[in-house]
């Protein structure tokens, strides 16, 4: 059975605690320094003939909305942020680890040459581009639609590759290649096409900048193997502890964001994670109503024998 931990805290401070090499897969999607406020609404619906949403089979629901969750996406110094961090992470891979560093087109050319100072420009394996199709469109240039994902492995030739393991996607011409080949489809490339979290779908969780669980699952597979340990020390929704728990791997996730935290403990609710507070967060983490009210009364403490 998988074993999938949550940490509490700052996570610095909490990659500080963890032992050297114990990990054989890292895979980070920090913020994306995008210099705005990052906030998506919660929203429930319910069967309505004049509902806004339309669903399956003609049906219309109307929406309402719940809550919302939202944190600022900006950092004077980007690249003083994150250094010390993927230290860390070079620290805690095992010898044939991987690690992979999820970002955008704003800082991830800035952040390649640092990662390249501190695993070694040999070191580095992969520039994934995820491609999608979703959102607005600019006409002012080309409307950016990828995200670009760095992999580096401590070793340069020492590392996981479950190839095998990979999902297989469709030919684009599968005429040119034969029924047999087309119906098999073909090993993905480093592009990788793959739908956003749909807003309506069962996997939103509701938590800002959530990543699709088919994107970190197929790293998941491919680069690291069952019984395994995996890291995410900007864990946010757990999409990685998800993909860890039912591919047979453990994870140790890492937050700070109260938010954050609460998805993680309901996504993952399955796996029964345990939970980690920092002893510095404990007097931070202070209970709200709703868990003050969840919490079992206490019992009258039992009278001293003399």
């Amino acid at each position: 059975m998988s074993r999938i931990d949550i940490h509490v805290g700052e996570n610095l401070d909490v990659l500080r605690t963890l032992p050297s090499g114990r990990f054989h897969l890292i895979y980070i999607d920090p913020p994306f320094n995008t210099g705005r406020i990052q906030r998506r609404t919660q929203l429930r619906t319910v069967r309505d003939d004049d509902g806004d949403r339309l669903g399956w089979s003609g049906k219309r629901y109307r929406s309402i909305k719940v809550g919302s969750r939202s944190y600022a996406d900006a950092f004077t110094d980007y690249l003083a942020f994150l250094e010390p961090r993927i230290v860390e992470a070079h620290r805690l891979l095992s010898p044939n680890g991987s690690f992979f560093l999820h970002l955008d087109y704003r800082e991830v050319h800035y952040a390649k040459v640092l990662a390249d100072a501190i695993f070694g420009r040999a070191s580095f394996v992969n520039e994934i581009i995820w491609a999608y199709d979703y959102g607005a469109r600019t006409r002012a240039k080309w409307s950016p639609k990828h995200d670009n994902i760095l992999w580096y492995a401590k070793r340069p030739g020492a590392y996981t590759f479950n190839v095998d393991e990979a999902d297989r996607i469709p030919y684009m011409a599968p005429r040119l290649v034969g029924a047999v080949k087309a119906a098999r489809g073909k090993t993905p490339t480093d592009t990788w096409w793959h739908t956003i979290v749909s807003p309506n779908g069962r996997e939103k969780t509701g938590y800002p900048t959530q990543k699709p669980l088919g994107i970190v699952e197929r790293i998941v597979k491919v680069h690291s193997n069952r019984g395994d340990r995996l890291l995410d020390f900007f864990a946010g929704s757990g999409t990685l502890g998800e993909a860890a728990a039912r591919n047979g791997r453990h994870a140790v996730l890492v937050d700070d964001n109260p938010a954050a935290v609460d998805v993680m403990k309901r996504r993952l609710a399955f796996a029964k994670p345990k939970l980690h507070v920092l002893r510095k967060y404990v007097r931070k983490s202070r209970p709200t109503a709703r868990t003050r009210a969840e919490r079992p009364a206490k019992r009258p403490a039992k009278a001293r024998r003399r």
